[in-house]
């Protein structure tokens, strides 16, 4: 169980008209969703002193506070059982540990995901992290990544660590960067993408990217790696850390993700059909090739800064090397 602790921020003039429950979403993501709705439905916290509804829209300069306490996440209620998972530890001592998070693994329990899951596997390899965090559901853990997408996790050890990450995060003086393998080629090696992303008006598991007044704000910062023959190997950096934030960018500027079965190409056997060599390439591509990188934070016991790599998952290393051999047109 964790303990109390504050938030307090004022709202800005690019996030006046969004709901109350997605920017405390957006600036404390290591708390679910549901449970800030309901500690906003309980006046824990509140706009102004004044207790709101999870759907009230603040104005810009308004103030919000609150006071977070030892909660148990309405979705992660059931005890949180070990799983014997292999991790690939990158980084470990006794404040922090960072993982390099497999393909096809969920973070942490959700509906129809109560095991197997990067948190399972946490509570089986360190049972003291039970109860650091928001939830006994995410055992240190401070960010997200989609079930997937590879690469670097970082978790807290102890609860003082736990807010030290979440307040860098919250800060966004964190800096994290990407690798995604992506159709097209884009016209310049360097690109800057400052584009809404917000909840799709009929699918409710979809964002997309819009300006309409209920997008939130989201910054991208791309540069390419490698050129391959009608595919490119991209860098990307996130200011922002929306959901599916990449991936939506990516696809905005006409270079979606390779193997993204929601925002990517719909039928990738047709769009391949002339290039026999990058469909066999591609043959074995399941899921989004997406992988966290890099990551550079402050330790949050030393301050010293800390600048961990995660190698490439194996399934995307093999494509990256297959279209490597394939000669440009």
């Amino acid at each position: 169980m964790a303990e109390p602790w504050s938030i307090a921020f004022t709202i800005s003039p690019s996030e006046a008209g969004i709901r109350l429950d997605a920017l405390v979403s957006d600036r404390y993501p290591a708390l679910s969703r549901n449970t800030i709705s309901r500690l906003i439905r309980e006046g824990a916290i509140q706009v102004n002193n004044q207790p709101r509804k999870p759907a009230f829209k603040p104005a810009a300069g308004d103030y919000v506070t609150g006071m977070i306490p030892a909660v148990n996440d309405s979705a992660t209620t059931e005890t949180l059982l070990p799983d014997a998972i292999p991790l690939d530890i990158l980084f470990e001592d006794t404040a922090c540990l960072a993982l390099n998070k497999p393909p096809g693994v969920v973070v942490h329990p959700a509906p129809g995901h109560r095991r197997q899951t990067m948190a399972n596997a946490l509570i089986h390899y360190r049972p003291e992290l039970d109860g650091i965090g928001d939830t006994s559901g995410r055992p240190g853990i401070v960010h997200r990544l989609d079930k997937d997408t590879s690469g670097i996790l970082l978790v807290a050890k102890s609860k003082a660590a736990f807010r030290h990450l979440c307040a860098q995060f919250k800060a966004r003086t964190i800096e994290k960067k990407y690798l995604g393998l992506v159709y097209g080629q884009p016209e310049t090696d360097t690109g800057f993408i400052d584009l809404p992303i917000g909840r799709h008006t009929e699918h409710r598991k979809k964002m997309s990217a819009s300006r309409y007044n209920r997008a939130r704000p989201a910054e991208t910062s791309w540069q390419v790696k490698t050129r391959f023959d009608r595919v490119t190997l991209m860098e990307y950096a996130i200011k922002t850390g929306r959901t599916h934030q990449i991936r939506v960018h990516s696809a905005a500027i006409n270079c979606p993700i390779i193997g993204d079965s929601v925002y990517g190409i719909k039928r990738p056997h047709k769009f391949l059909q002339s290039y026999p060599k990058l469909r066999q390439a591609l043959a074995g591509v399941h899921r989004q090739m997406l992988h966290a990188w890099r990551i550079k934070f402050l330790h949050p016991e030393t301050d010293a800064p800390i600048f961990i790599e995660a190698p490439v998952a194996p399934d995307m290393a093999r494509v990256i090397r297959d279209i490597g051999f394939i000669p440009s047109a």
